[in-house]
């Protein structure tokens, strides 16, 4: 987390944190982004919806640098990011998978300090030979990653290795991990996909929490109930592209993403239901 965020210090939510512009991104003959822009402002929580194979997950590896867009840009804070994934975090961004990917053979602890390297100036000498700098930076990597245990409710599982922790658990150190990045914006990919009931409740407290610290929030969701309860705003996106953006009072209202979601009624359902005509010798005018 950044310092400010760490010190709760109020953030202006006008400000513009992310920004992409007409981001498309085609594989071969296929269009899986088609011209994308949206934007995210500070403090804010901002949602992506769609069905799946909507382009969701590619749009957010092309924010983080994972994909080189093949049209558009992607600024932060004002800045065009460069597409490779060393440099977006330096800037402020940090991301979470839809498929976990921690290390398994480490512990949580280890894992969180993972996150802290692309912060520290350690080198291959000064860990070697562990010198001044290195100790350092390793003690306080150690105490940053003990604080984000704590924060996000692991504080028990310290010295436990991330393959033996419960689902649910393993999902809230991905997220630890990424804060120990010292992020702006976190951009989570699907963030309570296999959860319980009791799991998405516990979830959603944390990314309040994470938001209430000044960070803003980029997440992707297909708990409906969950997303709209979250975001400040919610982007649908559908065939890759932007069908609608707004509250998520409008959005989960609109036509377009319940027929987005749910398909056309088929012909002859979709009207007022048809009255059973009069049976032979019933009805008709009295004779």
């Amino acid at each position: 987390m950044t310092q400010a965020a760490t010190q709760g210090h109020h953030v202006d939510a006008k400000t513009v944190l992310l920004e992409a512009s007409h981001v498309t991104m085609r594989f071969g003959g296929l269009t899986a982004v088609n011209d994308v822009s949206l934007s995210v402002h500070a403090g804010e929580i901002y949602g992506l919806i769609g069905p799946n194979g909507a382009g969701k997950t590619t749009f957010f590896n092309c924010l983080t640098g994972l994909y080189k867009p093949t049209a558009g840009e992607v600024r932060f804070s004002g800045d065009l990011l460069p597409p490779k994934p060393r440099l977006v975090v330096r800037a402020g961004m940090a991301r979470t998978f839809q498929n976990i990917r921690l290390f398994h053979n480490m512990t949580a602890l280890e894992n969180v300090m993972v996150g802290m390297y692309g912060r520290t100036k350690t080198n291959a000498i000064d860990a070697v030979f562990r010198l001044p700098r290195h100790r350092r930076e390793e003690a306080a990597s150690t105490e940053r990653a003990r604080e984000l245990l704590d924060f996000v409710g692991l504080t028990a599982a310290e010295n436990m290795l991330s393959r033996n922790l419960p689902y649910g658990d393993q999902r809230r150190l991905e997220i630890a991990r990424a804060l120990a990045t010292d992020p702006k914006l976190l951009l989570l990919d699907e963030p309570t996909a296999g959860m319980n009931p009791q799991e998405t409740r516990q979830a959603e407290d944390l990314i309040f929490r994470i938001r209430d610290l000044g960070l803003a929030i980029l997440v992707i969701e297909h708990d409906m109930r969950f997303i709209f309860n979250l975001c400040d705003r919610v982007a649908c996106l559908v065939r890759g592209e932007v069908l609608v953006e707004g509250p998520g009072s409008v959005v989960q209202n609109d036509p377009r993403v319940i027929e987005a979601y749910i398909g056309t009624p088929p012909p002859g359902l979709d009207g007022p239901a048809q009255q059973p005509g009069p049976k032979p010798g019933e009805g008709g005018s009295d004779a």
